[in-house]
């Protein structure tokens, strides 16, 4: 779907909507549904959609059009508020008892998260994080900001088996064993890649069943490699955009084929589609959510869809049309993972507004299961000191200060009640008697997602 901005001095803009590639005629009507900002640098004397379409010959009908001017984001911040407040957080009950001759004036109770259970993680470079570059500052990034990580390079097809029969996971293993012992889960990204350009070259010689048992054997040979290793598998990375194995192979079922294939090797891994230009740009949401709904309905194991996020240099992340974006994704019913975020300006106090937004924006939204950051280094932090760059401190700010709980109650004979609004996490119950604290009484729990947690407190010297 093209638009044709027209001026008043006849010159033109012609700019791309959306576009839904790959339509069958079993698919029946389909919805193309996109985004544009109409240019304001030269007065507009009409403006023209259409639709570009197959090869002359081929016919397609167009059944209904619309254009609906979205409302402006000035309230998107409580917007985003209310939900963080409603979904990301539950009550926590206090009740405090005393022993006798105790003055409840002199007893504090602390209420301290320790570590939280939403997901938020982090792009890792398996060679950086096993040869502790940076003096270890690496690793400290990713182990003290980031309870999830995810491979760069290390788990892809290329980097595995970069020549046939050579397959290499020690740098992945080690990686993820590393990750694992500071207590951050893992994703594996990716099993299979049809973007052409990151097929290695001898798979390219392949066809037919030589080919199809290529790709069953480092399926198969990967998931049993990592079993129990991984919470997540991308299956096959970027469908909308890459079709070589489907090309390749005749065979339109081949992606359901493969996620059925993942499955059945493992079926306790959650298996993800991995998609860009979905959330950050327009275009292809729509037919991102009907590849979703197709998958889902063929039973063969899809848990959640992936939407990378990656957004151009010095664009600013709408709130408004991330929203309107993943409430088309959210359409299918299945959680959504933003698993590649990044934002970059070369001022850097843009890019830690930019940083703030899009986080605020995605962990803002229902559907959003989980964010990973695809911008560590030279994004949040500094490639030669390893220093966080202001894109980073405002990033830390929000996971450990704004979107992290730690409340301090001072107990009185009216006041041996309360209740916390916490964060979903682990936390520590602390109390402390004339300013000090009695460690003997500290209790740990987790305020879980969808219910409320009552902590009981019984003080005595």
């Amino acid at each position: 779907m093209e638009l044709d901005f027209q001026f008043t001095d006849n010159t033109h803009d012609y700019v791309t909507a959306a576009n839904f590639q790959s339509v069958r005629v079993a698919d029946g009507w389909v919805r193309v549904q996109g985004g544009f900002v109409a240019p304001t640098n030269k007065p507009l004397q009409q403006t023209r959609i259409y639709f570009e379409g197959p090869a002359a010959g081929v016919e397609f009908a167009v059944a209904q059009a619309s254009v609906t001017e979205l409302d402006d984001a000035q309230n998107w911040r409580a917007e985003t508020d209310s939900v963080i407040e409603q979904l990301r957080k539950g009550d926590i009950h206090v009740r405090v008892t005393t022993a006798a001759g105790i003055d409840q004036h002199d007893i504090q109770i602390q209420i301290i998260q320790t570590k939280k259970s939403f997901p938020f993680g982090t792009v890792v470079v398996a060679s950086d994080y096993n040869n502790n570059v940076g003096g270890g500052r690496y690793r400290q990034i990713v182990h003290d900001y980031f309870n999830w990580g995810v491979p760069a390079n290390a788990l892809k097809w290329y980097a595995i088996e970069p020549q046939q029969g050579q397959r290499v996971f020690q740098p992945a293993l080690d990686m993820i064993n590393g990750l694992h012992a500071h207590g951050l889960k893992v994703r594996g990204h990716n099993l299979v890649w049809s973007v052409e350009q990151y097929i290695q070259g001898w798979i390219k010689q392949l066809s037919g069943d030589t080919l199809r048992q290529a790709i069953n054997h480092h399926v198969t040979d990967t998931l049993n490699e990592t079993r129990g290793l991984l919470e997540h598998w991308d299956v096959n990375n970027e469908i909308l955009h890459g079709h070589w194995f489907t090309d390749t192979l005749h065979d339109p079922n081949f992606n359901t084929d493969l996620f059925r294939l993942a499955h059945t090797t493992d079926p306790n891994v959650k298996l993800f589609l991995n998609e860009y230009n979905v959330v950050s740009f327009w275009g292809a949401t729509n037919r991102y959510l009907a590849q979703a709904l197709q998958l889902k309905a063929a039973n063969v194991g899809l848990y959640g869809v992936g939407a990378q996020c990656h957004f151009s240099a010095d664009q600013d992340p709408d709130p408004n049309a991330i929203k309107n974006r993943l409430d088309i994704l959210a359409q299918a019913g299945l959680p959504i993972w933003i698993t590649e975020l990044d934002v970059k300006s070369s001022d850097d106090s843009k890019t830690a507004d930019y940083i703030e937004r899009a986080l605020r924006a995605t962990y803002g939204h229902p559907a959003v299961e989980g964010i990973l950051l695809w911008m560590t280094w030279g994004g949040i932090a500094r490639t030669d000191t390893y220093e966080l760059t202001p894109a980073g401190h405002r990033m830390v700010d929000l996971f450990q200060n704004q979107w992290m709980t730690d409340e301090t109650h001072t107990l009185s004979q009216q006041h041996e009640q309360f209740t916390v609004r916490g964060f979903h996490g682990d936390y520590e119950a602390r109390v402390h008697y004339q300013g000090r604290e009695l460690t003997s009484l500290k209790t740990t729990f987790t305020l879980n997602k969808g219910s409320d947690h009552t902590v009981n407190i019984n003080v005595h010297l």
